[in-house]
């Protein structure tokens, strides 16, 4: 039995792979760009007109870079038999919410979502370890 365990976030996911009583440690990179939008400019005359900040641009290239970057993940998970997906914020719900609505095969092999802060490498593993035994 192939046991997928998956810590997760914006930057990276740490994928651990247990079958036949050895693991396998792999990082996917997102390549995900992080805005820093700033508020609209001021002219420097009182009541002037004002810049505005179009964020549905940063938010809609936002949302096709999680995409890109959670099929790159999937692709990882296509022959996994259960699934535990671990992580901090909210990367881990866009993923099951991503995987539930364009790859239903992986989602259904999602047994459980939970939260983790950040971790070393070795960290991940064991926890990996942990919950599947």
């Amino acid at each position: 039995m192939k046991k997928v365990g998956i810590w997760i976030d914006k930057e990276k996911a740490h994928v651990v792979t247990l079958a036949n009583d050895k693991e396998h440690f792999r990082t996917i990179a997102s390549e995900l760009e992080f805005f820093n939008i700033q508020g609209g400019a001021r002219s420097k005359t009182r009541w002037g007109p004002q810049d505005v900040v179009q964020d549905s641009k940063y938010l809609e290239r936002e949302k096709h870079q999680f995409r890109e970057y959670f099929k790159n993940v999937a692709g990882v998970l296509k022959n996994a038999d259960v699934i535990s997906v671990f992580g901090p914020g909210e990367a881990k719900d866009k993923f099951r919410k991503e995987m539930t609505e364009k790859y239903p095969l992986i989602a259904a092999k999602i047994k459980n979502v939970q939260t983790a802060d950040s971790m070393t490498d070795n960290q991940v593993i064991a926890m990996v370890k942990e919950y599947f035994n």
